[in-house]
């Protein structure tokens, strides 16, 4: 028989197995050693938009590395890897996701798949105005454009699916979610009250870009955006010459580009023309900042 002093150094040690279990339980669940969710994303604006959110209770990890194109990366293998402490994996429908989501999800079946556009209707990319581009060129138009996040409205939407992910997966602080939530959305009404005061009275609305990455904005504020580039694909000859032309016509002097991609063509266009390259990205990680530079660009160049 037992004496009372082994019962309760008995006791003691199950008490401490239980405790050590349950931290074990919850580390599995997601939370990062200093007790934040570990949550990932795909692309660098999205970072701003969870940080916005989720506050101190999350640590964020991006897919796409800063000054890679969604469109074409690769994961790394010890990106891969590290998904196995993840919470969440908060997509956004970039073209890299097409071939890596399902890769990313068996990575850690544990962790939640978000869908932050599974609420949004995307429009077709960008067409040239020509007719004689060719039934590929057409296809690459007729493709959804993924660049939902250059749209303060849409930026909205994809919040709230953020929000209500975090407030699921760690339920006791929702009300700061939901408090952090109505703040970001406070600050992107003054924006879009700020870029419609910056885009008044232009001179034109039409803008030429190699990558099309800003057609949701253009439709926000009123502005058109002449793709250099359509689907990946750079322009043939013709189509360059085409854009030229049409430069000319509608006397634009800029050609917008990003980082991200190569300036070969743009940088002919505006030699043509007698303009200039100015580089703008949609993947700068301040973004309400990087909207408010980017709309008094534009405004700086269409107002000439």
């Amino acid at each position: 028989m037992k004496t009372r002093f082994e019962r309760s150094v008995m006791g003691l040690l199950l008490a401490i197995l239980l405790v050590g279990g349950m931290a074990g339980c919850a580390q599995k669940a997601g939370p990062a050693g200093d007790g934040k969710l570990n949550v990932v994303v795909s692309i660098v604006p999205q970072r701003y938009f969870v940080e916005r959110i989720g506050g101190d209770y999350v640590s964020v990890s991006v897919m796409v590395e800063p000054g890679n194109s969604p469109a074409t990366y690769e994961p790394k293998p010890e990106q891969l890897k590290a998904l196995s402490d993840a919470a969440a994996y908060f997509s956004i429908g970039v073209p890299f996701e097409a071939a890596w989501l399902d890769k990313i999800a068996e990575a850690n079946t544990k962790m939640v798949m978000v869908d932050t556009i599974a609420n949004i209707e995307r429009m077709p990319m960008a067409a040239h105005h020509h007719d004689d581009e060719g039934e590929a060129a057409d296809q690459a138009a007729g493709a959804p454009d993924p660049h939902v996040w250059v749209s303060p409205e849409l930026v909205k939407v994809q919040s709230q699916a953020i929000y209500e992910a975090l407030a699921k997966l760690d339920p006791a602080h929702e009300s700061e979610y939901k408090t952090n939530l109505d703040a970001f959305v406070a600050d992107i009404d003054q924006l879009e009250a700020d870029i419609k005061a910056t885009l008044t009275g232009l001179k034109s609305n039409k803008f030429m870009v190699f990558h099309p990455a800003w057609g949701y904005f253009a439709h926000d504020f009123g502005l058109e955006q002449i793709p250099v580039e359509v689907g990946g694909q750079e322009p043939s000859a013709q189509e360059l010459a085409h854009l030229i032309e049409e430069a000319k016509a509608e006397g634009i002097q800029v050609v917008f580009a990003q980082p991200e991609f190569s300036t070969t063509d743009a940088e002919t266009i505006a030699k043509e023309i007698g303009g200039e390259v100015l580089l703008i990205s949609p993947l700068a990680p301040d973004w309400l900042a990087n909207m408010r530079r980017v709309a008094q660009t534009f405004a700086d160049v269409l107002g000439r």
